[in-house]
Formats: C-alpha cells, structure tokens, sequence
C-alpha cells in the first residue's frame, strides 16, 4: 500500500502531552489540525486541557489522503471554546508523509515536537485505514479559505509567542498591530468582537508584565468590555473571567490598588464553582500564584469594619474551604473586621459571629502548632468582649482559661510573653470587679509586675505596661482603699509619662489615666494639688489631639469627672456648672462612635437627676436625639431592635425625662420626649421604613444626594482617627466642616419638601395632640422619681394628674399579684369568687383610676359611654387598667358603683404616632373581605391542641355577614405561607390559634400555625395597609411567665403598627372553650346593624368588645372577660 496514489480513507485518534503554550497565556482547549495541502484540512474536536497539561481527544479524525505526498501535523491552543477566531496558536508543527503515518499500522505511536519552555510537547496516536468516512466527523474537515480578519489574529498569536520567547519588544508591537487590525474591523456587533478584545489585552498585558506596555488600565477595561459581552452560560464565560483576574493582580502588584485586589477576590469567587476540577484552567487558578496568591495579599490589607468590607472578608473565607492552608487567616482577619463593626454599633450578632469564626481557628490549630497561642489569646479577647456587653460570666472564666494556656505556651524567653501576662491580668481584673475575690486582683497584679520586668525602659512596651499595672493596682484602691496602691498607680503613671516623647500619638492617653488617679487621690486626701493638677493633665490632652480626633471625648470625660470630684468636696456651682459642659461637649463629639456618646448622654442624665442640676432635661433629650441618629444608620426593624437593645439599662429612661418634665412644668415636653424616648423598645417597629425610604419614593435625587453625603461625612469623621500631622489634621477639619455644611444644606433642602418638614426630627407636641380627636388620651408614666398621669384632651390644655399613693414599686408589687391571682384563677371551678382579682381591681381603682376619672368627669365634662385610650408605660403596661372596678355599692344604697369600662369605650395605644398612623391609613379603604384563621392542631412540641378552635371558626363564618366576602383556613391549610397569602388579601382576620411573644426578639413573636411560626417580622416585611381588623382569639403566651401581660399587649400592637387599624388582642392564656362565648356576643354587636344597610367599620370593636365583656357576665369567668384589651382606632 505505501507508495500508492489512490484515495484512502484514515481514521486518526490520540491524545497529547506536556502541552505548554509558547505565549504563556492560557488556552480554552487544545486541537489537532491536519494540513493536507494549501487549500484543506482536517481537524479534531477542541478538548480542554488538563491540569497535567494533557488531553484527550473524545473523537477521531477522518483523513482523505488523495495524491498528496506530504502532510502537515500541527498542535495548535485555541482560546475559545465557543466560535473561534482564526486557527488559535501554534505549539508543535511536524512536517511528515502518509507512509510515515501509516507505517506503524494498527499500534500506537509517538510524535515528539520541538520544545516549548524546555519541555517537548507530544502526540500518541493510531491511524487506520478505513473502507468509507464515518458521516459524523465530516464536520471537521476544513477548506482554508483566505480570511483576512483570521490571518491577522493568526499573525497576532505568532508574534506573541515570538515575543515572549525572545522578549524583542518589536514583536510585541507587531502582535498589538495586528490585533488592533482585527478589533477595527470587529466592531462591537460582531460576533468576534469580545475575542478581539482579548486578544489585543492579553498581548499589551503581556508587555506590561515585563514593563514594555505602560497602561494597564486600557488594558483591564479591554478585558472587563469582554467579559461583559461573555455572560454566563457562554462557553468562554469562566476564562474571560480569568483573563480579567489575571489583570487586576498585575495591576495591584505594580500600583498596589487595594480594590483591585479585592475585585479580583470576588472574580475568584465567581470563577472556582463554575470552573470544573482536573482542568488545567482550575488548576492555575485554584494555585499558590492564582487564588493562593490573591488570599495571601488580602489578608495583608488593613481591616474595614463597614457591611463592604465585611462582606469582601467573607468573600475571602469562601476561597478556603476545610483544609485550605490559608482558612486560619482568613477566619481572624473576619473575626477581626466584625468585632471592629460590634465597636462601632454595638450589635451582639456580629460579637457573637466573632466568636464563633475564632473558636474555629483555634480548633484548626492542635497542641504543638505554631499560631495557636495567638488564636486562643484572639478568641479570648473577644469572649472577655461579650461579657462586657452581656455580663456571662462563663464567657469570662473561659477568656481566663484561654489566656492561662497562651500564657503556657509562651513560656520565659518568648518574644510575645509579656502580651500574655497583660492580657491575663485584664481578664483577672475584670473578674474581681464582679465577683471581689482578692486572689484575682493579686494574681493580675503578679501578672503585670512580670510584664514590666520584660518591658524595661526603652523597650517599646514599656509605656504600655506601666500603664497597664497602674490600672491594675488603682483597680485594688478602689475596693480595698490602701493607700499605697494608689500612690504607686500615680507613680507608675508619672514614670510611663516620662518615657512617653511629647509628640508620641498615643501620650494624651497617659495624661488622661494620671488625671483620673490624682482625681481619686483628691477625694481621699482633698489636697488641692492633685485636682488641679488633673485639670491642667486633661486641658494638656486636649492640646495634643486635633479638633476632631475621637479621643477628645475622653478629655471631656475626665475633665467632667475632675470638676464632679471637687464639686463633691468642695460643693461650688461653678465646679457642677462645668462639670455639665463637659458632659455636653463629651456627648456632641461628633468624631466619636454614636453608641460612647449615648453612653455618656445617659451618664448625664443620671448624674443631673442626682445632684438637682438644671441641665437634666437637656441631658434626656441629648440621648435621645443621639439614640435616634443611631438608630437611623440601622437597615432593618431587626437591627434596629438590636442596637436599641445594647442600651437596655436605660430602658427607664423615657418616664424619667417625662418625670422631669413634669417636675419643671413642661407637660408638651413630657409628652414629646416620652414619645420619642419610646422608640428604643416597641416604637421601633413604627420605623419598618426609615425616613429616607420615604424619601426615595418621593423624591430620589434628594435621597441619593442625602444618602451619599452622609457616607462621606461619617466617612470623614473614622479617618480624622488616624491623622497625626497636625497639617493634615487641620485641613481634615476643613474638609469635615464643609462636608458638615453640605449635609445640613441636603437635610434642610429635603424639610422644604412638604411632607418632610420634620425630616430626622422627633414629632412635636403639635404633631401629637391630634391623637386625642376621637377622644381623650391618658398616658400613664411609672418613673423611679415620680407616678403620675398626663390626659391628652380632645382640646385645649394638656391636664396633670399625680399618683401620689402609687410608686414605681407599688406597681412592680401589682403586677407580680396579679399574674399569681390569674394563674390561681385559672384553676378554679367558673363559680368561685375570685377574690384576689376583685381586690385587685379596688386597688387600680382607687389609687390609679379614679383620679384621674374624677378629672374627666368634673374637669373635662366628659360624657359617660364616650371613648378614651390608655397609654401605658413601663410598669403600667403590666396592668389590667381597663378592669379597674370598685367593687362597691353606692352610698344611697340604689346600686353598684360604676366600674371604668361602666362609664367609658377603653381602648389602649402603645404611642400616640401609632393611633395618628392608624387614623390616617383610615382614609385609605378597599372593600372589605374577612378570612378566619384557625390552627387547633399545631403539630408535636407546639403546644397543646386547642379543641374548641373549630367549633369557633364555623360560629364566626355564621356571624360574619356575607357581604364580608368571607373565607375560612384551618387545618392542613393553615400553614404559614396560606396564612400570609390570607393576610394579604383580607382586609379583616380572625386568628385562633396559639400565640407566643418573644421577650428578648420582639419581632420573632409569633402564631403557631401547622409548618412554621408565622412571626411578627414576617406580618410587617408584607406591610398591610390595607388591613383593618385583627381578633386574636385563644392566643397563648408562655404559661407561668411574669411578663406575659405586658408582651400579649406588645403582640397585638405590633400587629397594629404592620397596619392592622383595630386590634383585639389578649393579656394573659385564654380558655379556649369559654372565649367563644365572648367571640360570639362581640361579632352579634359588631354586625348587627348591618341588616338595616350598614357598613363593616372597625371603629365599633372597642365598644362591640365592651358590650360583649358586659353581656357575658354570667357564662365567663372574671379573669376570661377582662383578658380581652382593644388596640388602635
């Protein structure tokens, strides 16, 4: 057969090997093409490489041999899997005859081609003659036809490969020549336009890498156009994204462009899923010069602590899986970033995130690794964080236990030993400051007295730990008052202040700690000296620190508690007088965390009540504006709730700033501030959509402009920390001043707009009183200083009513009787007398209510039957103030004495906003439609089944008239999403099922239904504005639990502030089988009237719920009539 000239038909297959690119760029598949003569060809499929930069071709190649002598084997790199431009890149090329390829007959054979990068690339291949051509692989024959945009890409390949090789700067000018040729004859709307594209990037970046191409930023948006024309599913998607990579790191690592490198950390995290494993592709990018390297300099970058920066952190650990090398940094550089974000908003979530990312570096860190005393000293740190904020105390005994074992492992002679003795003896200090313990507080001072011995003088710690061990034994003085601790604490202070050179940054932090010693000193010696001489220490640190350095804050700090000290001895006005402007200056920093100021807000406010100081009002309204500011920075209900939460101890503080106002005959005020101070617990829940949300409805280029100015300003204010060029300082104060101006220009802008006059502003007493209009409004104010009642009038003048006979613990003692006098109820026959509850209810008569009816009736001229709305606060919202009842015969003996719910429509409001928002969504009605809501088998572990929850649907579907487009869920049906599904397209609801408040998440209070817990957030993400009417029957909270009639009272307002106008809701565990009773008697008088051609009005609840409490005296028990409560219009 060799030497014949007749047609034959060969069928070629193989595979390659140790196929390396000339260019150094990475290919999309690799190929076998067959040169018969000038005009044909034959090729096989594109196969993408391996990671062993192998192949194997799935297909064969089926040749025509014809007359031809001579035939060409080419190796060529195609860089795309999709339609491909030109013939790719040559890597091997074998000029060889049809006897050579058909010597070696049916066995396989090698093929060796000249090398490339020192490494010969091969073809192992068998070739057959065959009788006839297998129809399918027709396709892959070739005619070569002259194409000019496929020769100049061809060319273009060449001279790269020739640049790189021989790195002549003039083929690489001829390679961008040509593919600068073919991109202008590609324009954007041809369909080689993005392969263009990166074949021109690929050449200039080539010439970039070796600094014969300056401009990579052309270069980088070359290779971004590409990408964007390559979207997902494209075939060549995930190595443009490489090739964008791959720009972006060249870039950072010549110009060190931070977000470069984090760009290229997100592209990393689109690239790996979607690149398949064994690939040579994934095997470049998931290695030590490719995501390795890209993990390596992000763990290198500075920590931010915003949602961005939080984010990208998170991105970077997904690009360590378990058992990647680099995880344990990954996870402390995000733990770091998320307890930096709990610093500066104070949300428990993220601390406990930081917590949890550390015990996980420290258990990829064994006995014997080399880190694992950093990690466990890192997770210590942030345990003794947690329990600052939380007060565990496990939290603080296991920081002890993990510092005692870092401290092991950095035994005498370790560089980092003198850490772990500081950091020990912190933790110590603080667990003596709980639990006293004297053995604590002297280990913590061995500790640190060690610490120093490995920090002499010159030693850049030194300062550090005098400090350090002075707070420490100033710690002991404070509980053992020895003399002689703090004398060495002052000394110790004076000597790290010596060492310390006057232009140290960090000096006026000495200055601060040697005043607040010298101020103790004071008040056991009062020696003159020592205060004054604090005074000039902190006057000294306000000199060293720039207008807006956050530090200042402190200053202000210790110079208010160096006049506090001498006013305690010395008692003069002026000392007290400024005492107050540094506590005002200290809490208006601006540069300073909002959450230090409200701290300090608080502290003020405390401090002016002690000591009878005038500035007290302004103190209670300075935390609230601040807590206000604070909370506006927040994106959700729920985040909102938490940073309102860090403040807890302050949960008294909105009846306290009433009580002041009150006491300075301010009663508007009282009622604006206990407005707005109400926002930190169920007000919040009023602020589902911030004030800027409205306004991007409104007006969207004012939001945007507000929104983008106050990032740079807060922007601002965080770098002003870390200037220590007093030029520099003075011109970012310049800058922050203008940016200041700017954004109060943007706010002032936006309260032009009518609807946004009061733009960040709390509502006025003015926006207030309109909740009175349908009736008066008694808020009713528990304060550690006084008890008292404030009565909103339909008009005129606000009315004063003190309690005299009610104090704040009084009320506690209430509340805690009646919830024992409902549960002994609970278990009583129906026709017991229920003593207690009738005791009970004598008392909120007589010493709550009558007051305050005797003003409505003599002062108001109220008539009997009229409305009026009760808003609790503090311990009266755990009171049944409705039932108040005298229990009594009148003194002409003709009949009973008049109970409140005899002579008024008691309806109860959680605020004031929430009965205005109720009233003007009123205006606003769709045609009504009512759906019963029924779960009586909540499933195992959800409680117990409610058998009468049936029996009480059918009995309101009859009751409910049918004009009502009345519907009925229960069951199987009465699942979460079905009951969200009702609640959205019903305007009225009845729910019988179980019910739970959540007393440390509000929002995830919830209805048991059949799958999951429909929750309180779940009813307010949907906003309802449309809903009218809420009957929350049979609706449980946890038994036996104390606060259960204030947090039943906060379910059904939160229903309210979703939407719902009218709610009826339930103060404590109802009796299923007897609330149908009340059920029944309220929907009677509720559509009653609707025969004669009335309408649905949900205004009638309270009274209907009024009549029907009145109507089923004889059937329910006393404790099951007065557990129902109306919410809302």
């Amino acid at each position: 057969m060799p030497g014949t000239s007749e047609s034959r038909y060969i069928r070629l297959e193989g595979n390659g090997n140790n196929l390396r690119v000339p260019s150094c760029r990475i290919p999309a598949g690799i190929y076998i093409s067959v040169n018969v003569d000038s005009r044909r060809r034959w090729k096989s499929s594109i196969s993408v490489l391996s990671s062993n930069t192998s192949v194997t071709w799935g297909n064969s190649v089926t040749l025509i041999s014809h007359a031809s002598l001579a035939l060409s084997v080419e190796i060529r790199a195609s860089y795309e899997l999709g339609r491909m431009l030109g013939g790719g890149e040559v890597v091997g090329r074998l000029q060889m005859s049809w006897d050579e390829l058909l010597h070696h007959g049916d066995e396989p054979f090698d093929l060796s081609f000249p090398p490339v990068r020192g490494v010969h690339p091969s073809l192992k291949l068998k070739a057959a003659i065959v009788h006839a051509c297998d129809d399918q692989d027709d396709a892959l024959f070739d005619s070569l036809v002259d194409c000019e945009i496929g020769r100049d890409t061809d060319a273009g390949h060449a001279q790269s490969a020739a640049y790189v090789t021989s790195k002549t700067v003039s083929r690489l000018n001829d390679a961008v020549e040509h593919f600068q040729l073919v991109l202008d004859r590609c324009p954007v709307s041809h369909p080689d336009h993005a392969t263009a594209l990166t074949n021109l990037a690929w050449a200039r970046l080539s010439g970039y890498i070796r600094n014969d191409v300056q401009d990579i930023d052309a270069t980088t948006s070359l290779f971004r156009d590409a990408l964007a024309l390559r979207p997902q599913p494209h075939p060549d998607h995930p190595l443009s994204l490489y090739d964008l990579i791959r720009a972006l790191i060249w870039r950072h690592s010549k110009k060190g462009t931070v977000a470069d490198i984090r760009e290229a950390a997100q592209l990393y995290h689109e690239l790996l899923p979607i690149c398949p494993e064994g690939t040579y592709l994934h095997s470049i990018a998931a290695g030590k010069n490719g995501v390795d390297y890209v993990i390596g300099r992000c763990n290198k970058l500075p920590i931010d602590a915003s949602d961005e920066g939080i984010h990208f952190r998170r991105v970077v650990l997904g690009l360590c899986p378990l058992g990647h090398q680099l995880r344990q940094r990954a996870l402390g550089k995000l733990a770091l970033a998320v307890k930096a974000r709990f610093g500066q908003h104070g949300s428990i979530d993220d601390l406990d995130m930081s917590i949890q990312l550390r015990r996980e570096a420290v258990s990829l860190c064994p006995e014997g690794h080399t880190g694992r005393d950093t990690y466990l000293n890192n997770l210590a740190l942030s345990l003794a964080s947690r329990f600052n904020h939380q007060g565990k105390h496990n939290d603080l005994d296991e920081a002890i236990s993990l510092h005692e074992e870092a401290l092991r492992l950095r035994p005498v002679g370790h560089e980092s030993r003198d850490f772990s003795l500081n950091n020990l003896g912190g933790v110590l200090v603080e667990r003596f400051n709980k639990r006293g313990d004297i053995d604590d507080i002297t280990r913590a001072i061995s500790f640190r007295r060690e610490a120093l011995t490995l920090c002499p003088p010159g030693h850049p710690r030194c300062d550090t730990t005098l400090n350090n061990l002075a707070l420490t034994l100033k710690t002991r003085y404070d509980k053992t008052h020895v003399s002689e601790d703090l004398n060495e604490a002052i000394d110790l202070y004076r000597e790290s202040l010596r060492l310390v050179r006057l232009d140290d940054p960090e000096r006026h932090k000495t200055l601060l700690n040697l005043s607040s010693v010298l101020c103790s000193r004071f008040t056991q010696t009062q020696n003159n000296e020592d205060v004054e001489e604090a005074i000039v220490l902190c006057q000294q640190s306000l000199e060293a620190l720039h207008s807006l350095h956050p530090d200042r804050h402190h200053s202000f700090l210790r110079l208010r508690e160096a006049y506090m000290s001498r006013y305690r001895v010395q008692y003069k006005p002026a000392d007290l007088a400024l005492a107050v402007d540094n506590f005002r200056l200290a809490s208006r920093h601006p540069t300073r965390g909002f959450p230090h100021r409200i701290i300090l807000a608080y502290k003020w406010a405390v401090a002016a009540e002690q000591h009878s100081d005038g500035s007290a009002l302004e103190a209670y309204s300075t935390f609230f504006e601040l807590l206000d500011a604070h909370l506006a920075t927040r994106s959700s209900a729920t985040s909102r709730r938490e940073a309102a939460a860090a403040f807890h101890y302050a949960r008294s503080l909105p009846v306290d700033a009433a009580s002041c106002a009150i006491r300075r005959d301010n009663l508007p005020r009282a009622v604006e501030l206990l407005e707005q101070g109400r926002g930190q617990q169920w007000s919040l829940a009023s602020r589902l959509r911030t004030p800027v949300e409205d306004l991007e409805s409104a007006k969207p280029t004012l939001a945007r402009n507000y929104l983008e100015l106050s990032k740079r300003v807060s922007n601002a204010a965080q770098s002003s920390a870390t200037i220590t060029d007093r030029a520099a300082a003075d011109r970012e104060a310049t800058e922050y001043r203008i940016l200041t101006r700017q954004w109060e220009a943007a706010v002032a802008e936006i309260r032009d707009v009518p609807a946004f006059s009061r733009f960040l502003l709390p509502p006025s007493y003015e926006d207030l009183q309109p909740a009175a209009r349908q009736g008066p409004v008694i808020i009713l104010i528990a304060s550690q200083y006084s008890c008292s009642a404030i009565i909103v009038p339909t008009s005129g003048d606000l009315h004063h009513v003190p309690l005299p006979s009610v104090s704040l613990a009084d009320l506690t003692n209430l509340k805690d009787r009646f919830a024992r006098a409902i549960r002994d109820s609970s278990r009583m026959n129906p026709g017991e007398s229920r003593t207690d509850l009738i005791v009970l209810s004598r008392i909120i008569w007589d010493q709550i209510m009558l007051p305050i009816v005797n003003l409505l009736e003599h002062v108001l001229k109220l008539k009997r039957r009229s409305r009026i709305w009760l808003c609790p606060t503090a311990a009266f919202t755990s009171i049944p103030l409705h039932a108040a009842h005298p229990f009594q015969t009148k003194a002409d003996r003709s009949g009973k004495e008049p109970c409140l719910e005899d002579l008024y429509i008691c309806s109860y409001t959680p605020t004031l906003s929430a009965l205005i928002r109720s009233r003007q969504l009123m205006k606003k009605r769709a045609p009504p439609s009512f759906v019963a809501i029924g779960q009586g088998q909540p499933g195992a572990g959800k409680g117990k089944a409610l058998l009468a929850v049936d029996s009480e649907l059918e009995l309101v579907h009859k009751l409910v008239p049918a004009m009502a487009n009345r519907t009925t869920i229960s069951g199987d049906e009465a699942t979460r999403a079905g009951a969200l599904s009702a609640l959205q397209q019903n305007t009225w609801v009845h729910l019988a099922c179980h019910g739970k408040q959540d007393p440390t998440q509000p929002y995830d209070s919830h209805f048991v239904m059949r799958d999951e817990h429909l929750t309180l957030l779940d009813i307010m993400e949907r906003h309802l504005p449309q809903a009218e009417f809420a009957f929350l029957s049979a609706c449980h909270t946890a038994v036996g639990d104390e606060e259960t009639p204030d947090e039943v009272i906060h379910l059904a307002a939160g229903l309210q502030f979703s939407g719902f106008k009218s709610v009826i809701g339930t103060l404590w565990e109802v009796d299923d089988s007897v609330a149908k009773h009340v059920v029944e008697a309220f929907y009677k008088y509720m559509f009653g009237d609707l025969k004669d051609g009335g309408v649905m009005d949900c205004t009638k609840a309270a009274w209907a719920l009024n009549c029907a409490t009145h109507a089923v005296k004889t059937k329910v028990p006393l404790e099951q009539r007065m557990v129902f409560v109306h919410i809302g219009v």
